[in-house]
C-alpha cells in the first residue's frame, strides 16, 4: 500500500478519534484499547488445542474468560481494519501493491526479507505492549486523554521508537526520493 492521494485532515481525523473515544466512553463504557484482544484470541484458540493450560495459566485467566468469546475489544480491531481500508479507498489514497515504493527503493521487490522484518517486528512490538500493558490505543489515545502521566510516557515512548526504527531500517532520508 502506498500513498496515492492526499488522505484526510490529519487535524480532522484526530478531532474525529477524539469524539469517537468520547462516545466509546459514554455509550458503551469502554476506552480505546486493542492488545487485550490478541490475548484472548490466543486463549480461544488454544483453548481448542490444550483447555487445560489456558485454564492453568495465570496470564491467560487473567484477560481470558471461559466464556467470553469475541468481545468489544476484538470487534473494536476489526472496525480499525475495515475503518481504514474504507478510508483509504474514499480518500484516493490507497492502492493494491505487493511492496511498498519506500521498502523497494531501500530492499528491493523481495518478499521474504520483508516477511521477516514485518514478522519479528510485530512479535517484538506485541511482546513490548503486552510489558506495558497496553497498546498505542490503550495508553496513547485512552490514557492521554485521562490525562495519564503513564498514557503520555507511553506515547512518547512509542513515537520514539518509531523514529529510531525508521532510521535504522531506511536511512537519514526515511527512505524516500
Amino acid at each position: 500500500m502506498s500513498q496515492t492521494g492526499k488522505g484526510m485532515n490529519p487535524y480532522i481525523a484526530g478531532g474525529l478519534a477524539g469524539v469517537l473515544l468520547v462516545l466509546s466512553v459514554l455509550v458503551a463504557g469502554n476506552y480505546f484499547g486493542a492488545s487485550t484482544s490478541y490475548v484472548r484470541t490466543t486463549g480461544l484458540i488454544e483453548q481448542i488445542v490444550a483447555p487445560e493450560h489456558v485454564s492453568n495459566t495465570s496470564y491467560f485467566m487473567k484477560y481470558f474468560e471461559k466464556d467470553a468469546g469475541i468481545d468489544w475489544q476484538w470487534m473494536f480491531v476489526l472496525g480499525i481494519f475495515f475503518g481504514s481500508f474504507l478510508s483509504a479507498n474514499f480518500s484516493g489514497s490507497y492502492k493494491w501493491t505487493d511492496t511498498p515504493d519506500r521498502w523497494k527503493a531501500k530492499f528491493g521487490s523481495g518478499g521474504s526479507k520483508r516477511f521477516l522484518y514485518a514478522f519479528f517486528g510485530g512479535a517484538i512490538a506485541l511482546f513490548g505492549v503486552r510489558m506495558a500493558g497496553g497498546c498505542p490505543s490503550g495508553h496513547g489515545l485512552s490514557g492521554m486523554a485521562q490525562l495519564s502521566i503513564s498514557g503520555l510516557l507511553a506515547m512518547v515512548g512509542f513515537f520514539a521508537g518509531g523514529l529510531i526504527m525508521a532510521r535504522l531500517i531506511y536511512g537519514s532520508n526515511g527512505g524516500g526520493k
